[in-house]
């Protein structure tokens, strides 16, 4: 068996399901003869995206794959590449090298180089004797410990060589760790013993499957739960202990509560300080840090209480920890759950006008108002894209529990949420997948709802046109008035049409929920569809958020 064979059984034997690549890796051949799909995507960034949304929906136990070319190849994907390690987010990259020769002339693109400080682990197969082992070294990686994109870079002289006659290789196994006993007992205490702790649920609960135990004790001892943006979705957002995603869109519920804690409390979470992802912890307020990775403990927070292991395993201990504490429902007066309720209704009354607005051109808010009331939630798996649409979907709609949002955003491209949603539908072929952008988003991604239609991945684009680039007009004021220089345009209903799906422009606020409904339809018949928008455009007085 060549290399480049070895490479594909070892795929097969591990469960990948589908190679994404663009525009052509020798590797495509090997895999499709054993029944792993190929999907080609039309730029590398969003075939990294829907590699990554297939891992993200899967919770990481089916991983999503990409492969690109030397050079050009492996330099297109990286900002994919570097928004799934920002998020840590596992998939596997198998990057065609330069032959060995070449590998490191200065002015080449090396992989294993440059991909260094991007990926989880990153490592050249220089010679066939090594495939086998390599191959085990990368699925390890992806499956233990915190999640990351694994690399494995193939100089194109090796991949055809002979490597061995059969595959020697057994699929990696997946082991957790329970925390030090001692330590969850000090939590217990400090738990209880808090008057009004609050919750920080991360992406470690959803990578953990440890929804419900995480609900078990936040119930018992009536704890209100709020979750960081990667980890939306972690925590029933209906829920009456639901305080919602801490995001920069303001503190509504999460900030009235972080205000008066007494002890957070993060599991599976970095408390990453980023102006995007998270809302800043009060100074003074103790901390504990339920994590499996000892780089995120004390990093922009001092921690009193840091806890090193698996988000279930852990939860459950604590449970265990408490009860023989004595604990029943320590706050179950009602009185958290009533305050979380007015918090949460003093938060929506402001943003209400806005929800519900009727002006046309139409307020984006309004569409983030109309798919919360429209969709199923508990068969929807929704996402956004970067900017303002990120925030007016994160604050509004509800997500249903686990996997039922990808929420993204530390380090990300405009565009990322198309292939987000494209490896969601592929993950959950039932489910209905839909993704919120702007103009400017779709304007660097476009071509590839046309991958949707292609491959048969019927997902639903909603984009707000508004035929300018409103966050950066602040900042280029002169050259706006002079050349023009934030407006962009297009009629994307038509290029959807055009591209094989199904497009509707929209520019009734009353037209909206029906369009939603034609939308979910079309999906249904098997085709990608695109609702295009027509949004007010910059007006200082207008509150963004």
């Amino acid at each position: 068996m060549k290399t480049i064979d070895v490479i594909a059984e070892v795929m097969k034997r591990e469960g990948i399901e589908n190679l994404v690549v663009y525009p052509v890796t020798p590797l495509t051949e090997s895999t499709a003869a054993l029944g792993i799909r190929t999907i080609v995507c039309r730029q590398e960034r969003v075939g990294v995206g829907i590699a990554d949304g297939f891992s993200r929906v899967s919770n990481g136990k089916r991983i999503g794959a990409f492969a690109m070319q030397s050079g050009p190849g492996a330099e297109n994907a990286f900002s994919g590449i570097a928004s799934a390690f920002s998020d840590s987010s596992p998939m596997l990259i198998v990057a065609m090298g330069y032959p060995r020769g070449n590998a490191h002339w200065p002015r080449f693109f090396n992989s294993t180089q440059a991909y260094d400080h991007a990926t989880k682990w990153v490592e050249p197969i220089n010679s066939p004797e090594m495939v086998v082992d390599a191959m085990r070294r990368a699925f390890s990686r992806l499956k233990l410990g915190r999640p990351g994109p694994v690399m494995i870079e193939l100089p194109e002289d090796v991949a055809h060589l002979e490597a061995v006659e059969s595959v020697n290789y057994e699929p990696v196994k997946i082991t957790r760790s329970m925390a030090n006993a001692r330590d969850v007992d000090d939590v217990a205490r400090v738990l209880l013993d808090a008057r009004a702790p609050v919750i920080h649920a991360g992406q470690g609960v959803l990578y953990a499957e440890a929804t419900e135990e995480l609900k078990e004790l936040a119930e018992l001892l009536q704890i209100p739960v709020m979750t960081s943006l990667l980890g939306k979705s972690a925590f029933p957002e209906d829920h009456q202990l639901a305080l919602g995603t801490a995001t920069g869109a303001g503190g509504g519920a999460v900030g009235h509560f972080l205000q008066k804690t007494d002890l957070v409390v993060g599991v599976g979470c970095s408390f990453t300080r980023h102006n995007i992802s998270n809302v800043v912890i009060p100074d003074g307020k103790p901390i504990v840090q339920i994590t499996n990775d000892e780089s995120d403990i004390n990093k922009n927070y001092p921690v009193a209480y840091p806890i090193i292991g698996d988000a279930k395993l852990v939860l459950r201990q604590l449970l265990d920890a408490v009860r023989d504490r004595g604990a029943k429902t320590t706050h179950s007066n009602g009185a958290v759950v009533d305050e979380v309720k007015g918090a949460k209704a003093s938060a929506l009354e402001e943003r209400i006008p806005r929800l519900t607005s009727q002006e046309v051109p139409i307020n984006p808010w309004r569409i983030v108002w109309e798919l919360n009331q429209t969709l199923d939630r508990e068969s929807a798996i929704l996402t956004n894209d970067s900017g303002i649409p990120r925030t007016q979907l994160v604050s509004t709609y509800e997500a249903a529990g686990p996997r039922s949002f990808i929420g993204w955003g530390k380090a990300h491209a405009l565009g990322t949420g198309l292939g987000l949603i494209m490896g969601a539908k592929l993950a959950e072929p039932d489910k209905t997948c839909v993704h919120f952008m702007g103009d400017a988003a779709i304007g660097m991604v476009g071509m590839d709802f046309e991958t949707a239609a292609r491959c048969e991945i019927p997902i639903i684009s909603v984009i707000s046109n508004n035929s300018e680039m409103v966050s950066e007009i602040p900042r280029m004021l002169v050259s706006r008035e002079l050349y023009r220089s934030t407006d962009i345009s297009g009629n994307y209903a038509d290029m959807a049409t055009a591209l094989g799906g199904y497009g509707q422009r929209i520019e009734n606020p009353e037209e909206i929920r029906p369009a939603i409904l034609r939308a979910v339809e079309a999906t249904q018949e098997g085709r990608p569809a695109l609702l295009e928008f027509i949004t007010a455009g910059y007006d200082p007085a207008r509150p963004r958020y």
